[in-house]
């Protein structure tokens, strides 16, 4: 991801949610229990809008029937809707640190085919190349066709790992134009490759420092109860 093709979709961004209506704050929750709120896709430096924008999905959340969540799909390998890829310029902008936030919070599910690796791409200014652009160093693995889950992403100046050299994390978290959720396999651009992603309740949150990406509540076990069914079955088969 070139800063280049940042700043077309940063214009983009721009034209939709002007200043005015940069509001991190902590606790904020995007929940998506009628629509995207504010959550975009665009495509490759071109302007174009993937096939599959991300879409509102009214039940099968976390909490089941009726429960909504964002759907990100990349359906294509060509140009826009290549990556898994979804973009907030509204409510998620702003100075974290006068907010106090250092971590997000969501739950997450790969309902696709491939295995995904979430993370967060943060990035200032508008209107042009950015001069700060800053991606989460921890990753969510995330199984192809996996239950939700749940994970805290810390976002704090030392979570951070900078797309390029010279790029200062405290000053980015002091004033954030878009926020991404991007799958990733190493800290940096976002992957081409096919993949659906779930998402809900997207939430702005404060951690003790220093804070690594963790698994919480269900999430954390789901992850137990495989791990010991899979120990059980190693053991049933060395038997």
């Amino acid at each position: 991801m070139t800063k280049t093709f940042v700043a077309v979709i940063a214009s983009i961004a721009f034209i939709s949610f002007p200043a005015s209506t940069y509001a991190i704050t902590l606790n904020m929750v995007d929940m998506f229990t009628a629509n995207t709120q504010n959550w975009f896709a665009g495509g490759l430096g071109n302007g174009q809008v993937p096939p599959i924008p991300p879409q509102q999905i009214s039940t099968g959340g976390p909490a089941g029937t009726g429960d909504g969540f964002l759907e990100i799909t990349a359906s294509t390998l060509d140009d826009a809707g290549s990556r898994v890829v979804a973009i907030n310029g509204a409510q998620w902008a702003g100075n974290y640190l006068t907010a106090g936030v250092n971590a997000i919070d969501m739950d997450l599910r790969n309902l696709g085919n491939t295995d995904l690796t979430v993370r967060l791409l943060l990035e200032n200014p508008m209107m042009g190349p950015p001069a700060d652009t800053g991606v989460t160093t921890s990753g969510a693995f995330l199984p192809a066709g996996g239950d939700w889950m749940h994970f805290v992403f810390p976002v704090s100046a030392g979570a951070l790992t900078p797309l390029e050299a010279g790029d200062n994390m405290t000053t980015l978290l002091s004033n954030v134009t878009l926020l991404r959720i991007i799958n990733s396999t190493a800290p940096d651009e976002a992957d081409q490759a096919l993949g659906q992603l779930g998402v809900d309740n997207i939430r702005a949150t404060a951690v003790p420092e220093p804070a690594t990406l963790f698994l919480t509540g269900s999430g954390l076990a789901t992850m137990v109860a495989r791990r010991r069914r899979r120990r059980a079955a190693a053991a049933a088969q060395a038997a």
